[in-house]
């Protein structure tokens, strides 16, 4: 007896390259949104370090992003991926294994339609972005041996634990409902309080480069700075892991909350200081990016206007104001102000995501309706004691990436300072690219004259 003629569009018939249960439309997306947020880190961030620090460390800037992102792929394909989503090694942690065979990588991932493949690709370039992220409060001092020791050893001892703990279905935090959508802890948080743990351990910049650390081409920097805010479009509208509504809610949201929190940066820069600064418009992007990634696609536009008008003023006011009254903060000398554009950022996001979670919105990423509801719809609903557990758990899970993230980054520091120094030397602090890379940014290279 003759087979049924398929009744779809031929290109829809599965075979071995393109299982039953692999979705093509959402493959495609998934992929690249994943190059999306990798072009975040190449070029972007580098684009953004490197034109946003003085010009003798453009070249030490730029090469400290990308030797992370490529070190992290190294170590995310070897045992990385798996620490995070693989097989439970205690509740918050995975067992190390490699994601390199066929057998694995063209099997069916943990959520949604898609291949082992592409998952590992999509989550190797968030684990990159976090730990370029951390570069961003050690730059123009760190000494770049301990540089590249330091992105292994935190990506295994500490970024695996985060994500495990957050994202993972068998993670405890995922368990108990913790809203994350895209990232606000298991990136930015992570990355803003380990950045500022390290900047603690490596010491600060030479006095002068304190007291004056001029970007050396601010057109540079709007670059990279474009890339990363463009770039967010794939970093929260690939995280519901298929093309539907949600992500492009995500999307929208996404734009909508950095908009805002740019022009509210802006206009308190205009009414305190009486000049609106490029600098500051780009940090009032970033914090407005970062807040909205863990509510991204569970909350309404009208509370995305809300987060951003949150994420435009209050880190404006820890940074502008309380940073700068402050003798115990100052101590430490974070040179790309990680601790308020993610720390800060990142743990507002997450709590206001516990006040303005929508059930809906929730069920459509979560896939279930009762267990995630924002504080406010709580009231709304009738289901207080639900939004306050909510609001319960998320401030739960800033208690832990913190102190994870403090222990974590200190011990690091300690055992890598046993091998080599943390901090350049003074006479290399001086001289900058050069001494370090034999390098810099600027030059004639047919007439060998340096500009």
């Amino acid at each position: 007896m003759a087979d049924a003629p398929f009744p779809y569009p031929i290109n829809l018939k599965p075979d071995e390259a393109s299982p039953y249960w692999m979705n093509k439309g959402d493959n495609a997306w998934q992929l690249t949104a994943a190059t999306l947020v990798g072009m975040q880190s190449v070029p972007g961030l580098i684009l953004l370090y490197g034109g946003g620090v003085k010009k003798k460390w453009a070249v030490n800037s730029a090469f400290m992003a990308l030797y992370a992102f490529a070190c992290v792929l190294f170590c995310w394909v070897c045992w990385g991926y798996r620490m995070s989503f693989g097989t439970r090694y205690v509740p918050f942690w995975g067992v190390p294994n490699v994601s390199l065979e066929e057998h694995f990588l063209l099997k069916q991932t943990f959520s949604g339609k898609l291949p082992n493949a592409t998952m590992v690709y999509f989550q190797f370039v968030f684990a990159a972005i976090t730990l370029v992220l951390i570069a961003g409060a050690v730059l123009g001092r760190m000494n770049i041996y301990a540089w590249m020791m330091f992105v292994p050893l935190w990506l295994t001892f500490s970024y695996t634990i985060g994500a495990s703990s957050i994202w993972s279905p068998n993670g405890f935090l995922f368990k108990k409902g913790l809203i994350d959508y895209s990232g606000g802890y298991v990136i930015h948080l992570s990355a803003g309080v380990a950045g500022y743990t390290a900047a603690f351990w490596v010491g600060p910049r030479l006095a002068k480069d304190r007291e004056r650390f001029p970007p050396n081409n601010i057109l540079l920097m709007l670059m990279g700075a474009g890339l990363l805010w463009m770039g967010w479009t794939g970093f929260n509208g690939g995280d519901p892991y298929v093309v539907n509504v949600d992500a492009s809610l995500a999307v929208l949201n996404t734009h909508i909350c950095t908009a805002t929190s740019l022009v509210v940066w802006v206009m308190l820069d205009l009414v305190f200081f009486g000049k609106s600064s490029v600098i500051g418009a780009v940090q009032g992007m970033i914090t407005g990016l970062v807040c909205i990634t863990p509510a991204a696609g569970v909350v309404q536009g009208w509370a995305a206007i809300i987060m951003g008008m949150c994420s435009g003023s209050i880190p404006w006011f820890t940074m502008m104001v309380v940073h700068k009254r402050s003798e115990l903060l100052q101590k430490v000398d974070d040179t790309m102000a990680v601790l308020h554009t993610h720390a800060i950022a990142g743990a507002l996001g997450g709590i206001l995501s516990g006040l303005f979670a929508e059930p809906r919105l929730n069920n459509l990423f979560y896939a279930s309706y009762g267990e995630y509801v924002g504080l406010f719809y709580g009231f709304d609903m009738g289901k207080t004691s639900t939004g306050f557990r909510q609001i319960g758990i998320q401030l739960l899970g800033v208690v832990f990436i913190v102190i994870l993230n403090i222990i974590t980054t200190s011990l690091i520091c300690i055992l890598i300072k046993l091998f080599v120094p943390l901090r350049m030397s003074e006479e290399d602090m001086e001289i900058g690219d050069e001494a370090v890379h034999g390098e810099e940014a600027y030059a004639i290279w047919g007439e060998g004259d340096k500009l």
